[in-house]
């Protein structure tokens, strides 16, 4: 995509994280995320480095997607294995090409931080992206996600 660029996001981009949050939330799994709740939530990740950063794609200088980078330390590899969250990629944007350089982006900045690896979590029933997400060479694991929410 012609006039792409990929960034690490910042404090001006908050508004827009926003926004993509609620809709991917709505999207996804039929969330309606609060306003001040995921207001605060962004801007913590701004405001503490060491719980994450956003990167932002623009298109003709018009932020069109965003995801969040998550630290987890591994002491199997002695290094940090890098979460890929909260992917939003505006629809009339999908399937041309976004995430691939958004992705292609966190990995070598990932590979020139020494992080040993990225994943992330899907929706069981968001086919689409899981096939995006194979298509960049992502596998499926064999580890089965078990959660609990207040």
């Amino acid at each position: 995509m012609k006039n792409l660029f990929i960034r690490e996001a910042r404090i001006i981009d908050s508004e827009k994280i926003i926004e993509f949050q609620k809709k991917m939330a709505k999207e996804t799994e039929n969330i309606d995320l609060t306003h001040d709740t995921i207001n605060r939530g962004v801007h913590a990740v701004f405001a503490d480095p060491h719980k994450g950063k956003y990167y932002v794609a623009e298109y003709d200088n018009q932020v069109i997607g965003s995801l969040l980078i998550t630290y987890e330390w591994s002491d199997w590899r002695n290094s940090f294995v890098w979460w890929i969250q909260s992917v939003y990629i505006q629809p009339d944007h999908r399937r041309k090409g976004v995430f691939k350089e958004m992705y292609r982006h966190v990995r070598e900045t990932a590979i020139q931080n020494l992080v040993a690896g990225l994943r992330l979590y899907v929706e069981v029933d968001n086919i689409n992206a899981q096939k995006t997400y194979e298509a960049m060479g992502m596998n499926s694991t064999h580890y089965k996600m078990y959660e609990w929410f207040k």
